[in-house]
Order: structure tokens, then C-alpha cells, then sequence
């Protein structure tokens, strides 16, 4: 049985819905030393990505140490899910900054995605 590469929702270069994908993308977990919710964040992405089928999917890990490093990176709390260079959870106006993050979620608010809101994104 053969089954179609994935695509991603939020990748530019795909539409929106497609099956197909290339998985030409970069998949990134930006967090702080200490975040408590990184690693739950972590262990969903991954979950995500196998039940996507893209169980072999490098996620590049990025620690944030400074306020620079959060307003170059774009990062508006830990931890952050970055795909192909976009924060699809992002709202738009957050502020930068060293910050734990709560992400919205259908049990309430959250320290990170859930795994369903993380397999919707990369569906």
C-alpha cells in the first residue's frame, strides 16, 4: 500500500487541504531554559507527526536565551511551534518576550497545543 507524502495547512508553497506534500518544510520547537511546558509540547509535535504520518520529521529544537534572541526569533512565549518559519498560533500584535505561553484550547487555557489542535495544523 502506498499512501500520498503529507502537506502541510500553512505551508506557502502548498494549498491549503492538499494531501500531497514534500515535507520540504522545517518544523521548529522554540522554548526557554525552564520552560515547564516544552516538553509536553515536544512529546504532542511528535505524537502529531506520527499520526500524520510524518513520525520521522526533524524538529529543530531552539533555546531562547535573551530578549534579543526573542524579538529576532519572533518569539512570544514558551514554548512556540514554528512551521516553515511561521508561528500558525500566533494572533498577530503579540509582543515578544521571555514568557511562559498559554495557548487556547478546547479543555481551556493551556501551556501548549493540544494534539488534536497540532495534527489540525499539519493536516
Amino acid at each position: 500500500m502506498t499512501s500520498e507524502p503529507f502537506r502541510c495547512a500553512y505551508c506557502p508553497r502548498v494549498a491549503p487541504g492538499s494531501k500531497a506534500h514534500d515535507w520540504n518544510v522545517e518544523v521548529q520547537l522554540l522554548y526557554f531554559d525552564g520552560c515547564p511546558h516544552w516538553t509536553v509540547a515536544e512529546e504532542r509535535l511528535r505524537l502529531a507527526l506520527a499520526s500524520t504520518g510524518n513520525g520521522g520529521q526533524a524538529i529543530e529544537h531552539v533555546l531562547v536565551e535573551t530578549p534579543e534572541d526573542a524579538e529576532r526569533l519572533g518569539f512570544i512565549g514558551s514554548p512556540t511551534v514554528v512551521v516553515d518559519g511561521r508561528d500558525p498560533f500566533a494572533k498577530g500584535g503579540e509582543q515578544s518576550a521571555l514568557a511562559c505561553r498559554v495557548y487556547s484550547t478546547p479543555q481551556g487555557p493551556a501551556g501548549s497545543p493540544t494534539i488534536e489542535q497540532l495534527v489540525e495544523l499539519l493536516s
